[in-house]
Order: structure tokens, then sequence, then C-alpha cells
């Protein structure tokens, strides 16, 4: 049966600690954003407290997750476990996410303090305060057995590194974060050392998406106004214009009634502010 908890009961703990994968769920605040769904393996976890957990988030070519985090009035998030051994369980851990960035000081404080072995991809580290644990049956996921972390991602960016420090500038992962991890599938800015570099360094971010959901407006934005909707907005409004421009005088007399009468006589006390200075002569 399922149930809920504030925090992360003691009772789940050593579970999640023995798991070899989880989910992570984030999304803009935006209807019209895309909800993102991470795999995360390896052993890149940890839990601080019973209200607290961390786990350390690897370069890729996606990076919603820090775009969702830093967005203003969002921090939502969501990782789940699940057994795929053993009694079948689900447990999903909500809370507010905190990104700790590669290269900054609050990153490299938490990893001295928590004693956390980095590798060359590792993009930031991710602490969560808990609000809410929900456990659940589980009876429909499907058994798998192990066989081993894929060390692919690892290698990859191992490998880059040795070329940078070789002389390659184009392996530098700074780069690869300006031109991949600067804003995400949405538009929204994404992590913050690649939105520098792509400043100061002039690398363009690639385009993430295509078709009619693909943003319209350049980078920065977030939830940008497409360029048909503007072409409309000016349209009206010089349509707008137009008609008052042609037909104002009679508009003003015809709202006299409702604000006042015109051309030199008094203006109603209950006159709408902006209003009394169309229509009073």
């Amino acid at each position: 049966m399922g149930a809920f908890y504030e925090t992360i009961p003691e009772s789940l703990i050593k579970w999640i600690l023995e798991q070899k994968m989880f989910w992570v769920a984030t999304a803009p605040l935006s209807g019209s954003g895309h909800v993102n769904v991470s795999p995360k393996g390896g052993e890149y976890f940890g839990l601080i407290d019973s209200r607290t957990f961390w786990y350390m988030e690897l370069t890729g070519s996606g990076s919603e997750t820090l775009a969702h985090l830093y967005e203003p009035g969002n921090g939502r998030i969501t990782v789940m476990f699940n057994a795929f051994d053993g009694p079948p369980r689900i447990v999903r851990i909500f809370g507010k996410g905190r990104p700790l960035e590669n290269g900054s000081k609050e990153f490299q404080a938490f990893v001295a303090e928590h004693n956390v072995k980095t590798i060359p991809g590792a993009r930031s580290i991710i602490v969560v305060d808990v609000h809410q644990t929900g456990s659940s049956c589980g009876f429909s996921v499907p058994y798998y057995d192990f066989k081993a972390h894929r060390q692919i991602l690892n290698d990859h960016f191992r490998k880059r590194e040795e070329n940078f420090k070789a002389g390659n500038e184009k392996d530098s992962i700074l780069r690869y974060w300006a031109q991949k991890n600067a804003y995400s599938m949405d538009g929204l800015p994404s992590m913050k050392k690649g939105l520098e570099i792509g400043k100061t360094k002039k690398v363009e971010p690639i385009k993430k998406m295509v078709g009619p959901f693909a943003p319209r407006a350049t980078h920065g934005g977030g939830h940008q106004v497409a360029f048909g909707t503007v072409v409309i907005i000016a349209l009206l409004s010089l349509v707008l214009g137009a008609i008052l421009g042609l037909y104002g005088e009679v508009l003003a007399t015809l709202a006299a009634p409702l604000f006042g009468t015109v051309h030199g006589r008094s203006v109603s006390s209950h006159t709408i502010p902006g209003v009394a200075s169309f229509v009073k002569k």
C-alpha cells in the first residue's frame, strides 16, 4: 500500500542507497514547456539527513534540470527509485533543488565537506531539500538483473580533458557547456558557467528543437513570443490608431454620458483616470 512521509524515513534509507539507478523529473513553470525525465546511474547519490539528499549531475547534451531549478519561482524536483529485484517497491522523493555548479566556491566547499569523489564530466551537484516522500507497491515493475555501470560517458569526458590539457582548445569542457548546456530546449537560461563562457568566448548555442513547438525568438528569455504574434499585435495597433484618428471626436461624444460632457463643460468626478484627458477639450 502507498504511504507518505514528510521526511525520508529511516526504514527506506538502506534500500535507497543500495539502488543502482534512479530517475529525475523537473518541469518549467510555463504550461507550454516540456517536462523532463532523466535516468541516473552510478554511485553519485548521497543522503545528508532525513530532509536532504544530493546527487552529482554529469555533463550531457541536455541541460533541462538546471534550467528548471534556476527558473525564478520554480526549483521543483522529484526523484524516483524502484526495485528491479527482491520485493517490489517504488519510492518518490519530492523537494526543491539547489544547483552547485562545478568550479564554484559552493561546489568546492560541498565536495570537501562531504568527501565527494568528482570525475571529469561532473557538471554540478544538486542538493535537494525534501518536503515529501512517497512509497508505493511497484507490483508491475519487471525484474531486471544488474550487470555493470556504463563507463562510456566518464571515459569520453576523461579523454576530452586529456586532449584539452594537451592543447586542443576544441575539447574544452567549458566550450561544451557554452554550446550545449547554456539553454534548455524551451529556451530557458540553464548552466550559468555555460552562459558566461558563451558570452565571453562568443560560442553559439546549438538549436535543440525543431517544428512548431520550438522557441521562435533568440535565446535568453524563456517564454518567447512568436514572430507571428508580434506582427498581429502591430497590425491591430495600427488599425486601432487609424480608427481613433478618424472617429475620435465621434467616440468622445458617444462616451460623454458615461464620463461627463465635453467641449469645455465639466467632467464627472467618477471619471476613469486617463479617459478624462482623452474626452475633455
